[in-house]
């Protein structure tokens, strides 16, 4: 991990922020490693990591679960298994019955992007592999704790996160929970993985999908 004490636009955009993470990874390169993208914002990043590493690479669908009153903020994570994380004080602000509906709408949106970003398809077969967890950065890191709790029940052989981006504390969390995490950039004044992109946006559907029949490898 690199800590940082630059103030912002560390990357161009996800495809630049992409390439240099992938070069952080050429250790994996040829090594038979699956590469999982957590859409949509860590698709793009993924596809060029799973391109340097000839790695193959699929979607794994997770979804932050967001405070009704700051849908930017979230108190949890799920993933597409069901594998929820939830931080532990999220039941001081919110009853056990809003959280549940939270986690069936959250859920219904995952159901959804498998059927447009994956067709429908199920997750490939994980038992025994080496994975590479991948998204454009970590925030409070929940999304990632969903997914890694979804690979460890599939029963992979090593989980790797890799991320352009993260705050010290989060990436040092995270990191004890997997065997390895690479992140290029820890600013010393870190609000928001926007603050280390140029060119920033939330990404849409159309351009998974887009990205997706370009391929990857």
């Amino acid at each position: 991990m690199k800590t940082s004490t630059e103030r912002s636009d560390m990357f161009e955009d996800r495809r630049d922020a992409g390439i240099k993470l992938a070069r952080a990874l050429n250790k994996y390169r040829e090594a038979g490693v699956l590469v999982l993208a957590i859409p949509r914002g860590g698709v793009e990043v993924a596809c060029q990591v799973a391109k340097h590493l000839n790695a193959d690479f699929y979607l794994l669908v997770t979804r932050k679960l967001p405070f009704p009153d700051n849908p930017e903020a979230g108190f949890g994570a799920i993933a597409e298994d069901g594998s929820t994380f939830i931080f532990e004080d999220a039941a001081m602000w919110l009853s056990e019955s809003l959280i549940d509906r939270i986690v069936e709408a959250q859920y219904g949106e995952i159901r959804r992007r498998i059927d447009v970003l994956r067709k429908g398809k199920p997750l490939p077969e994980m038992t025994g592999r080496m994975v590479i967890l991948v998204d454009d950065g970590l925030a409070m890191g929940s999304t990632m704790r969903a997914s890694i709790k979804l690979c460890r029940k599939r029963e992979v052989s090593k989980i790797v996160v890799a991320v352009p981006v993260a705050g010290k504390e989060v990436a040092e969390d995270i990191g004890n929970l997997v065997d390895n995490i690479v992140v290029l950039e820890m600013p010393a004044n870190f609000m928001a993985v926007a603050q280390v992109y140029r060119n920033w946006y939330d990404v849409s559907d159309e351009e998974v999908l887009a990205i997706l029949e370009k391929g990857c490898k």
